[in-house]
C-alpha cells in the first residue's frame, strides 16, 4: 500500500522575496531596495534622484505614491507568501505630510494590520532619515490587497522549482 502524496512544502520566505526582487523591474528602476524583517512586514529604502523631481529640488508626489504602494504591497505579499498566495492592489490612499527633496534618503515601513480570507489591509509610514537626526514622517498610507493562489501566476513556478 502506498502512502498518500503529501503536498510540497512552501519555499522559505527569503527565497520567495529574492525571486520577487529579481522580477521587480519597477523597484530596481527607481533605486528601491526591499527588506522583509518577517511575514507581514516590509521595508523599502530609496534615495531621491534627479529623475524623481517634479520641480527644482522637490520630489514628485507620484514617486512617494509608488514607494507607498510598493511597501504596502510587499508587507501584504510577505504574509501571503507564507500560504503560497500572491496579492494585488485593490486600493490605497496616501497623506503627504512634508516635502521631500533631492538626495533625501527615504525608508517606507509597511505592516499588515488585518489578514482576512480574501483581503489584506496594511499601513505604511515613509520616513526621511538622516544620520544623527530623528526620522521625519513624510507620508502615511493605508492599502487593501486581494489574496489569490500563487499558482495563478508564473511567479509560483520560479519559487517552487
Amino acid at each position: 500500500m502506498s502512502e498518500p502524496h503529501s503536498p510540497r512544502p512552501a519555499p522559505e520566505l527569503a527565497a520567495m522575496i529574492a525571486a520577487y526582487n529579481q522580477m521587480n523591474h519597477y523597484g530596481r528602476a527607481n533605486g528601491m531596495a526591499l527588506s522583509v524583517p518577517g511575514p507581514g512586514r516590509a521595508d523599502y529604502r530609496m534615495t531621491v534622484l534627479d529623475e524623481h523631481l517634479s520641480s527644482p529640488n522637490t520630489c514628485h508626489g507620484g514617486v512617494l505614491a509608488g514607494l507607498m504602494d510598493a511597501a504596502l504591497g510587499a508587507a501584504a505579499l510577505s504574509l501571503a507568501f507564507t500560504r503560497l498566495e500572491f496579492v494585488s492592489t485593490v486600493e490605497f490612499k496616501i497623506n503627504y505630510l512634508h516635502a521631500v527633496h533631492l538626495h533625501d534618503k527615504l525608508v517606507a515601513r509597511g505592516v499588515v494590520d488585518h489578514a482576512g480570507n480574501s483581503l489584506v489591509v496594511s499601513s505604511c509610514v515613509i520616513y526621511r532619515v538622516k544620520e544623527g537626526e530623528e526620522d521625519v514622517a513624510v507620508a502615511r498610507g493605508l492599502g487593501t490587497f486581494n489574496r489569490y493562489p500563487a499558482n495563478k501566476r508564473d511567479f509560483a513556478k520560479l519559487v517552487m522549482e
